[in-house]
């Protein structure tokens, strides 16, 4: 485990969830002995994407970006844990003096309660029975802004020697697609998470959907594959720096969107407002907490007002405090 990750372990248990991760991993033997591997979500990474349409079943489809491939640098890493739950940062270093604040994770044990993607910005909450849930964790991936995005049901298993946790489900269309195209509204996401010796790998293959009064066509599909490999903690220095000076801001945005989405039912938001999306608000209030330009005082309800901004349904909007 990186040093970054031990100094928090130190005052969050982390090593109580990684025990608990283990476990669901195997039945017997076998736990124990990919129980050190777990920790290799977190760290300072070198990370690829490479993205590549590889099929559709209309012969005059025009293949988008047929093959994409970006990286960097990238900080994961835990910011709350309890026995059954651990919310993962991560965070993307650009230069020493440029940190961009990424999507997050948050991993929950047997958790009953999923938020399926209807399309179009919504989502519904469902009701697992505890049958349906024994033994897995669920996934919940978080936008930049904390928004909603996707929700994933399965359990850890051990696939050539390989912790790998695996399932299908429908989420919304990611930053490279909806900043660039708006012919498709779904998109169908079968993500592997395989842990190997040197960090892990995030594979993909994904169904892109139109998705109009409940009936579905296939666009096309594409393959994922998002490569995490470990680096030395100093290549992230920078980004505990950041973090560091900005985690209560961040704190106080998740805490909003948590209490948003424990008392409804359904979630509905707007993509843009003003042609900004919403962590274009957040980031720029960020700066003016960071400055002191906003006070203790005033930021919890700053944070709603951008947030309520991109709520479509105002009987829905988060109550002030």
């Amino acid at each position: 485990m990186s040093e970054f990750c031990q100094q928090m372990v130190k005052n969050m248990k982390y090593m109580a969830l990684i025990i608990a991760l283990a476990g669901a991993i195997g039945v017997n033997a076998q736990a124990s002995k990919d129980k050190p591997k777990v920790d290799k979500l977190c760290g300072c990474f070198e990370v690829e994407f490479k993205y590549a349409e590889t099929f559709s079943p209309d012969k005059d489809y025009k293949f988008h970006d047929r093959e994409s491939i970006s990286g960097g640098t990238e900080l994961t890493f835990p910011v709350e844990v309890s026995d059954k739950r651990i919310v993962m940062q991560h965070l993307l270093v650009i230069t020493d003096s440029m940190i961009i604040k990424h999507w997050s994770e948050v991993w929950t044990y047997e958790n009953p309660v999923l938020w399926k993607y209807e399309g179009d910005k919504v989502w519904t909450k469902q009701t697992l029975k505890p049958e349906d849930v024994k033994g897995k964790w669920t996934q919940t991936v978080w936008e930049v802004s904390d928004e909603p995005r996707y929700q994933g049901v399965s359990q850890w298993m051990v696939i050539d020697g390989k912790p790998t946790w695996q399932n299908t489900t429908d989420a919304p269309l990611p930053r490279r697609e909806y900043s660039t195209r708006s012919d498709y509204n779904i998109l169908k996401r079968t993500n592997r998470i395989a842990i190997n010796d040197s960090g892990y790998i995030h594979e993909q293959d994904n169904q892109k959907i139109i998705r109009t009064n409940g009936s579905d066509k296939l666009l096309a599909e594409e393959k994922g594959i998002n490569s995490y490999k470990r680096l030395p903690d100093e290549e992230c220095a920078a980004a505990k720096y950041y973090w560091d000076n900005n985690k209560v801001f961040w704190g106080k945005v998740r805490k909003s969107w948590e209490d948003y989405v424990n008392t409804h039912s359904s979630i509905a938001l707007k993509t843009k407002v003003e042609g900004k999306v919403l962590h274009d608000y957040l980031f720029a209030l960020e700066k003016e907490y960071r400055l002191k330009k906003v006070t203790d005082k005033d930021i919890d309800a700053r944070i709603l007002g951008e947030i309520n901004k991109f709520i479509t349904d105002g009987k829905q909007n988060v109550a002030s405090k």
